[in-house]
């Protein structure tokens, strides 16, 4: 395989990597919201918040991003491919970062909120500086793996006519008749970027404040 056709794919990988990381962003914001819902004990916020949980997770992924697809531009809202695969892994991820961030709520020693009302931290407080940080350093190696999971996953936002790096591997596969070649060098690259993940996430782990150096 030439270096130019290596070449395409690595320039596809962009793609992938940039609507992977805004949609783990957008996802964690909302991840947080949903954890907050689930943790407040109003049916008002809790049972919405499962019901997204539970739909999200238990509808592939494929099937959701073919969904929002089709139906934006049915209500009225005709949003370019991107947008429509950003919604739909954000979505996604959201669900499961939710369920991960609301174990490490679960998991903050009662001891920690207790101290934080009695010194005068209103709710909000305790939720931004001792919930928040707490849960993140708990959770923190799950956050990592369902950023991978998701970087993987948006090889799927091909069927929305995105060119990532599936999609041009398929491309350059049926036009070159070398599919062994192609696919080969579109898993190294996976590889490499997933890995790249793994050693940041890892880094960042070490970084946060009380983590084991």
């Amino acid at each position: 395989m030439s270096f130019t056709l290596f070449m395409l794919l690595v320039q596809a990988s962009a793609w992938t990597i940039g609507i992977s990381a805004i949609s783990i962003a957008l996802g964690f914001l909302l991840a947080l919201g949903i954890s907050a819902a689930l943790l407040s004990g109003r049916p008002l916020f809790v049972r919405p918040a499962q019901f997204f949980i539970s739909f999200f997770r238990g509808v592939p992924l494929l099937v959701q991003l073919l969904l929002i697809y089709n139906l934006l531009p049915f209500i009225g809202l005709n949003v370019p491919s991107i947008v429509a695969a950003i919604i739909g892994m954000t979505l996604c991820t959201a669900a499961y970062q939710a369920e991960n961030l609301r174990g490490g709520f679960e998991s903050v020693p009662r001891g920690l909120v207790e101290a934080a009302d009695m010194v005068g931290f209103s709710p909000r407080q305790v939720f931004v500086r001792i919930k928040i940080p707490i849960a993140l350093r708990l959770t923190f190696p799950a956050l990592v793996n369902e950023a991978i999971m998701i970087l993987k996953s948006s090889s799927l936002v091909s069927v929305v006519g995105i060119i990532e790096i599936t999609r041009m591997a398929q491309d350059l596969a049926s036009s070159t008749y070398l599919p062994i070649q192609i696919f080969s060098s579109a898993a190294l690259i996976y590889l490499v970027i997933c890995w790249c993940v793994a050693m940041a996430g890892r880094y960042a782990e070490r970084s946060l404040p009380g983590a084991v150096k």
